[in-house]
């Protein structure tokens, strides 16, 4: 089974290996630095699962729970 941004814990790092999507999404989350092989520490999640805050290539980002489902890590 493929994990997702969605699914990792506060506190961990992983690895992008691939982004689901089509098109505009897909852009603009690789826009956003998130692209094959970039490591992403996740820092917080909200209460309800929505956004989840991570750092990526040096800056915090906030992702929608859509959004993160679309990034596939190990």
């Amino acid at each position: 089974m493929e994990r997702t941004l969605h699914d990792v814990q506060i506190g961990e790092t992983v690895t992008v290996t691939a982004i689901r999507g089509e098109g505009a999404v897909k852009r603009r989350i690789m826009d956003m630095g998130i692209t094959k092989n970039v490591e992403i520490y996740v820092r917080k999640v909200a209460p309800l699962g929505d956004p989840v805050e991570v750092t990526v290539r040096g800056y915090e980002l906030s992702l929608r729970k859509e959004d993160a489902k679309m990034v596939v890590v190990a």
